[in-house]
């Protein structure tokens, strides 16, 4: 059980006892969180971003760590998240092992790893421990919330819970209810750990650890994050040289394509906690915007609840882990919210993960709605 925390993160104290919406509660538990530019004197200048479900909070380079984050050329200085402008927050999802609290983190009631005992978590939590943070920075009003993946769910929850909470909001490659074929590809990878005789009901360690699991349901999420057309144009049917192949395994790695995905999800597996992947990955099973509205079944009346000023839901038309009409739907949304909401399809090849690479497209993108704000 092992927690991957990233030089110069920072860290917030969360109250004594965290209510949690499945009806348990959290004790004593923690966010990660990093911070680029100055919180000016009106307190006005503020952007939070939320994280799909493995980042951490070091989403570029910093003061506190020079090194590269996951989202360098979009963030900084003359980027189009301009840290010459705006103070940014990034957090780290509550029930993640990048620092903020989670089912790998330390139980101080029992002084060993959380493990299952960790309270059911649901993405309600993760904005709840993220609006802690926001607050104990003396933020009263966000100029701008931006979710990415799980995040862009996370941040919905946010706007419902405090409303009022941020000038604008934008939205990428988001969705306000999981689909059935995103729930199908997170059970199955769920399913892959659990049936690792090592994850032993989450009772595992670094000696006896699933590894088998956690490369499986690495390689079906990277599969999903990535189009069909991307995968063609970078391996094709190209196979690997004869000193590559495993020739005492008859239906071993064949093909460059299967080389790429074992060498990522290996890459993975021993940086990320098998536990908070299963609780995160519920957690977006379970979320569904709907739940808030008057008849408990209409997304766009949930989302309609939301009060913000102005909105930009951004999809991509390659993604088939969160399909444009989900982005399309959260800008219908808010539109009837009352929000000026507009969708904004891209035609980027690379998938549900275009916003971390494709930055070309979604920089001008998001660089345009900030200007404006």
């Amino acid at each position: 059980m092992t927690e991957f925390i990233p030089p110069g993160t920072l860290f917030h104290q969360l109250p004594a006892v965290l209510p949690m919406k499945r009806g348990d509660a959290l004790r004593n538990g923690r966010v990660a969180y990093e911070t680029w530019g100055t919180l000016n004197a009106a307190r006005d200048n503020a952007i939070l971003i939320l994280t799909g479900l493995s980042p951490d909070a070091h989403a570029a380079a910093n003061a506190g760590n020079q090194q590269p984050g996951w989202w360098e050329p979009m963030l900084g200085p003359g980027n189009p998240i301009d840290s010459d402008r705006w103070f940014v927050v990034c957090v780290n999802a509550l029930g993640s092992c990048k620092g903020s609290t989670g089912p790998a983190s330390i139980n101080p009631a029992t002084g060993e790893p959380y493990r299952l005992d960790f309270p059911a978590l649901s993405l309600e939590d993760v904005a709840d421990a993220a609006a802690s943070v926001v607050s104990a920075l003396g933020i009263e009003r966000l100029a701008c919330l931006i979710g990415n993946s799980m995040g862009g769910m996370c941040a919905l929850a946010y706007l419902l819970r405090y409303p009022g909470s941020a000038r604008s909001h934008i939205n990428i490659c988001g969705s306000a209810c999981a689909l059935p074929f995103s729930i199908a590809i997170r059970s199955l990878q769920r399913e892959a750990i659990r049936l690792d005789p090592a994850w032993n009901q989450g009772r595992y360690d670094d000696d006896h650890y699933p590894e088998a699991g956690m490369r499986m349901a690495r390689k079906l999420g990277v599969i999903t994050y990535r189009s069909a057309l991307e995968w063609d144009g970078r391996f094709g049917r190209v196979r690997l040289d004869s000193d590559r192949r495993a020739d005492e395994d008859p239906f071993g790695l064949e093909f460059e394509v299967e080389s790429y995905l074992e060498a990522h999800a290996r890459r993975f597996v021993r940086r990320f906690d098998p536990n908070c992947y299963l609780y995160l990955s519920r957690s977006m099973d379970w979320f569904d915007m709907a739940e808030y509205a008057p008849d408990g079944r209409d997304v766009i009346a949930g989302l309609a609840r939301i009060q913000v000023e102005r909105a930009l839901a951004i999809g991509v038309s390659t993604d088939i882990l969160f399909p444009l009409q989900q982005q399309e739907q959260i800008a219908d949304g808010l539109r009837a919210g009352g929000a000026e909401a507009t969708f904004l399809p891209l035609p980027s090849p690379q998938g549900h993960d275009a916003f971390l690479v494709d930055i070309a497209r979604f920089g001008p993108a998001v660089g345009d709605f900030l200007a404006s704000t």
